[in-house]
């Protein structure tokens, strides 16, 4: 037992430890804070103070970064060389290239370029720039691809998508074919731009495209009276049918019968395939046979994706198999549609086919492995735990210089760069590594980062830091208390915010269960939380009493099924219900067939985790396939809080 004088011995030393890290926190942010003022004898006289710190790199980083325009520097080539391999270094370094392609020193950019590690889009656009700049022509193969990937460019890409034009490498379908594309994905600023490709013969007039886009149904009595049967014509009235379809597919489809005979076979194909997809994603009956008629028409990934869900929501599982064969191979080997692929091998009686494919993705943490599991007869549950690390591999992690920079950023609040140089330091990390890391962030509390570490390990596995359940006596407490499933309320949280207790979301949602303001308000009037204010929402025991209330709430609105209050957790109550089938439909189906992709997603995770959260918590495996039952028929579901947010 150690004795009072040891104790204050230690306490006084963690005193002064605390006392110097808070120290230097300051000259950082004092650093910081001149660099981003451009104040340049402040910047230095904090670099002078900030000593050894963890973030002192950075602090040498801004001096750089504010001398960039003067040229080359042996102080630049020292810093790069001393920190090669770093978050810090890749950042400068690509910083740099930036500035020589202001300056056009193309040679240099390639040179520079080969020794990034991940270069972002905007860097690899400049040396491809550099590449077209000394003569090689070979680069246009390489750039190709993008006209109909980059959708939306960055403006350091925007000329390698004009020497693809110059060089005569796209034509005039091609031109329209990006403009389907972008029309197709909503990016209608960046099509209006592409049309500017066009030769002024090809031209459709600008004004007919805004009115077009803005009022197509108006539009269409336009360009069908004075009828001029040329391209940019049929083009524009192809564009206002499926525009139309993004809000009425069928009445889209009854113009589209109206006048198809005014276009050719590629515009009229195009346009039944857009009203295909939007009438997939409204889940009505039509879309199947709105896609046989679009015939040949190049299907985006999306467009494929949704004809595969529009049998699937009918249960035409031949149509469900076609759909899924007629993908580009990497899309159909994605895990959802190996699955679907399977279940219609199995409705067609090839099983032998069916297990084969369910076995390819089987083991999975994910919602589509846990469900080949099942089909295989399997239990959903966690593997083998991974043997203990030892003191030397705890004592890596907490000595690997990245981990501890991004710990500082975590200390200072600056989540985002916390959360960069902590991605950064796991490259190439091992399994042995990656699990120590992990327990190195659960121990410093930073536990969405244990999470997103242990779940990259591919040999070596601990579920127990996967499905992390901080928070524990207050998040039990509250799911008792409104008769919820604690695994699905961990599973849930665990999707929402990674029990960051001061997370924000872009669209303003906060705490643990990701609240809106609103959303709060109402549910702390429900249930009579008379002090409530807006700035309680991020405290976690009031976050997770409104968050759980509320997962009450939606519950009870929609049959007490987890699968369709967590869509509505997401989306809201009131799209959960209208997407909800006239008949009684598989969950797993009611999941893959949700019309937004990040609400599908959600859906399968949180339902995912559950099943891990119940088999750690209960020590016993769990179905998903029970957790997800079946849902409708949608006139069975009558809210019982008509104003519900």
């Amino acid at each position: 037992m150690k004795s009072p004088l040891v104790f204050a011995a230690l306490a006084s030393l963690f005193f002064s430890l605390s006392s110097i890290a808070a120290e230097g926190d300051a000259v950082f942010t004092a650093a910081r804070d001149a660099f981003r003022a451009g104040e340049k004898a402040k910047l230095d006289e904090a670099a002078a103070r900030i000593g050894d710190h963890e973030l002192a790199a950075y602090v040498e980083n801004y001096q750089l970064r504010m001398k960039l325009e003067d040229g080359d520097s042996a102080a630049l080539r020292d810093f790069l060389a001393r920190y090669e391999g770093s978050s810090v270094a890749e950042r400068l370094r690509a910083d740099w290239i930036r500035s020589l392609a202001r300056r056009a020193a193309w040679g240099e950019v390639e040179r520079e370029y080969a020794r990034l590690i991940a270069p972002e889009r905007d860097i690899t656009c400049l040396y491809q720039q550099a590449r077209l700049a000394r003569g090689d022509r070979s680069a246009l193969d390489d750039i190709a691809p993008l006209w109909l990937d980059l959708l939306d460019p960055p403006v350091d890409c925007q000329p390698l998508l004009d020497a693809l034009v110059i060089a005569r490498r796209v034509g005039v379908d091609e031109v329209w074919q990006r403009i389907h594309r972008q029309l197709e994905s909503n990016r209608t600023g960046p099509a209006r731009a592409t049309l500017n490709y066009l030769p002024d013969s090809e031209m459709p007039d600008g004004r007919q495209y805004e009115l077009t886009i803005a009022g197509p149904q108006k539009q269409l009595k336009a360009l069908v009276a004075p009828w001029q049967n040329k391209r940019a014509t049929r083009e524009m009235l192809a564009i206002a049918i499926a525009r139309l379809a993004t809000t009425d597919p069928r009445q889209a489809a009854g113009e589209l019968e109206k006048h198809q005979t005014l276009l050719q076979a590629p515009e009229r194909e195009w346009a039944w395939s857009q009203l295909a997809l939007y009438g997939a994603r409204r889940h009505l009956p039509e879309a199947r046979t709105w896609y046989a008629r679009a015939g040949s028409a190049p299907l985006t990934e999306e467009a494929a994706q949704w004809k595969a869900r529009a049998a699937l929501r009918q249960l035409d599982w031949g149509g469900v198999r076609s759909a899924i064969l007629a993908m580009p191979p990497e899309l159909a080997a994605r895990p959802e549609w190996v699955y679907w692929l399977g279940r219609a091998d199995q409705a067609g009686g090839r099983l032998a086919e069916a297990n084969a494919l369910f076995a390819r993705i089987a083991g999975q943490a994910s919602f589509y492995g846990n469900l080949a599991d099942e089909e295989l007869g399997r239990s959903v549950t966690p593997p083998p735990r991974a043997r203990a690390l030892s003191p030397e591999e705890q004592r890596e992690a907490r000595d690997n210089p990245g981990l501890r920079r991004a710990l500082a950023f975590f200390r200072l609040d600056l989540r985002f760069e916390g959360v960069r140089e902590w991605n950064w330091a796991l490259r190439g990390m091992n399994d042995r590594q990656l699990l120590a890391a992990a327990d190195f962030a659960r121990a410093s509390e930073i536990w969405d980062r244990a999470i997103h570490t242990a779940e990259r390990t591919r040999d070596e596995h601990d579920y127990t830091l996967r499905f992390l359940a901080p928070f524990d006596q207050q998040v039990r407490l509250a799911a008792r208390n409104q008769t919820l499933d604690d695994a699905w309320v961990y599973g849930l949280m665990r999707q929402e915010s990674r029990f960051v207790a001061n997370a924000r979301s872009s669209a303003g949602a906060s705490g643990l269960m990701q609240l809106m303001p609103g959303t709060a308000k109402w549910v702390a009037k429900k249930i009579g939380l008379t002090d409530y204010r807006p700035g309680r929402v991020t405290d976690p025991e009031t976050n997770l009493l409104l968050g759980t209330s509320y997962m009450r709430m939606v519950m009870e609105n929609l049959d007490n099924q987890p699968l369709l209050a967590s869509a509505a957790y997401n989306a809201g109550p009131g799209r959960a219900r209208r997407w909800l089938p006239a008949k009684p439909l598989e969950g797993a189906i009611y999941a893959e067939t949700i019309p937004f992709s990040e609400t599908r997603d959600y859906v399968k995770k949180v339902m995912s985790n559950a099943v891990y959260y119940a088999t750690l918590f209960n020590g016993k495996p769990d179905s998903l396939k029970a957790r997800l039952g079946a849902v409708g028929p949608s006139n069975a579901q009558t809210p019982k809080d008509a104003d519900l947010p």
